[in-house]
């Protein structure tokens, strides 16, 4: 649940940065990609603790499309690999692959997984929600960043898929969160609705979840070489 909670919390900024540059020379681009690792910390509530490195773009036509991105950047991560070898790191200082976040860790630092923050939802794409703000205000009526939508996607190393909706106006009790393992390990009985989370939705979301998992993969491949299993 910790991933899902800092996803939600990395779409909140996301959503803040893309809002403040709409329109400018500077303008952000709808798609975030997170990377996340996590150290043993006795003192904290779960026994760990959770690093999250950051990569964002400027807004352009190839970072607009999100699998055309996911797919780039596994190939960048998959030539540092053959050139750098074991030493590389996706947090560099050698063909890094992050700008933000936690981009230097402590030693023990263990790769789990990675995530895309995307402010496109079921309410239209990034730059059609985003001017209709500036429209309202127009108009005379007031609407802020906060009323739209974004959602996360995350393939973790041990095979845990998350798909998180932050939606301002959910029900009461709505998480938004959608895992295709149970996210109760405690409960003896489960049916879980999202066991095929990542075959869902149409052919760009299966598409997204596809090549996020081809780009986890590269990294653990890489990252967890020679790890007790």
């Amino acid at each position: 649940m910790q991933i899902a909670y800092r996803c939600k919390r990395a779409n909140t900024s996301h959503l803040i940065a893309a809002d403040q540059a709409f329109g400018r020379r500077d303008a952000v681009s709808p798609h975030a990609v997170l990377l996340f690792f996590t150290r043993d910390a006795v003192a904290e509530p779960h026994g760990y603790k959770l690093y999250t490195a950051t990569r964002t773009w400027p807004q352009s036509p190839d970072s607009d499309d999100l699998r055309r991105l996911l797919g780039d950047l596994t190939d960048v991560a998959a030539d540092n690999i053959a050139t750098f070898g074991r030493a590389w790191s996706p947090l560099g200082p050698r063909g890094s692959m992050v700008n933000g976040g936690d981009m230097t860790l402590p030693a023990g630092a263990t790769y789990v997984g990675v995530g895309v923050s995307t402010l496109d939802s079921d309410r239209g794409r990034w730059y059609q929600v985003a001017a209709t703000l500036r429209e309202a205000a127009a108009g005379g009526r007031y609407m802020s960043a906060f009323h739209l939508k974004g959602q996360c996607y995350a393939a973790m190393v041990d095979g845990t898929a998350l798909h998180i909706d932050r939606d301002p106006d959910a029900r009461l009790g709505d998480t938004g969160i959608r895992c295709n393992k149970p996210l109760d390990p405690d409960r003896i009985t489960y049916h879980n609705p999202y066991a095929d989370l990542t075959e869902r939705g149409d052919d760009e979301t299966r598409a997204v979840w596809r090549r996020l998992i081809t780009l986890n993969t590269v990294l653990a491949t890489h990252l967890l070489a020679g790890r007790p299993a």
